[in-house]
């Protein structure tokens, strides 16, 4: 029987994009089987923001992705009680996400696994975080309101009759 390499990510994974792509594929090489817990709405809350996308919509954009094996919703709670379900060789995190190896490693240790933990490298783009993309879309959103206020006032002052002249007594 061959030993199965089993790798798991977790992330919320609101507004897919390159970076996300990114960290799935590098920890996607690590291993045969990559099982990616997306973060339920609650532990988003907690850890990170409001989400943006609800976690069912997260949790099929990111099991529709190739380099996904199996994909799972977290447990409500306590984030470590997965660990005993997926009982994972190699855990990835990503180079932001603020989970300490020390306690990843402890609380494997605690349920008996021998799991190494790895922190991937950061991955260099454009609107590599959601809150980049949010970040952008408000600046788009702004300058779509000044222009919009812009040809409103142009538009008003093309559409008004020519001012009139006075006569001049002769």
């Amino acid at each position: 029987m061959a030993f199965v390499v089993r790798v798991m990510a977790t992330g919320v994974f609101d507004l897919l994009h390159p970076g996300h792509v990114y960290f799935l594929r590098e920890a996607r090489a690590l291993g045969d089987e990559l099982w990616v817990v997306v973060a339920r709405d609650s532990t988003a809350r907690k850890f990170k923001h409001e989400p943006i996308m609800p976690e069912a919509a997260r949790f099929q954009m990111v099991e529709a992705l190739k380099p996904v094996d199996r994909a799972i919703l977290g447990h409500e709670g306590n984030i470590y009680d997965i660990l005993d379900e997926i009982r994972p060789d190699i855990i990835a995190i990503g180079y932001d996400q603020v989970h300490s190896e020390e306690r990843i490693l402890a609380e494997c240790r605690k349920r008996g696994l021998a799991t190494k933990v790895l922190r991937l490298p950061k991955f260099e783009g454009d609107l590599v975080g959601t809150r980049k993309i949010v970040r952008k879309v408000a600046e788009w959103l702004a300058l779509q309101e000044r222009l919009t206020k812009v040809e409103r006032g142009t538009a008003r002052r093309a559409a008004d009759p020519p001012p009139r002249r006075r006569k001049r007594n002769a």
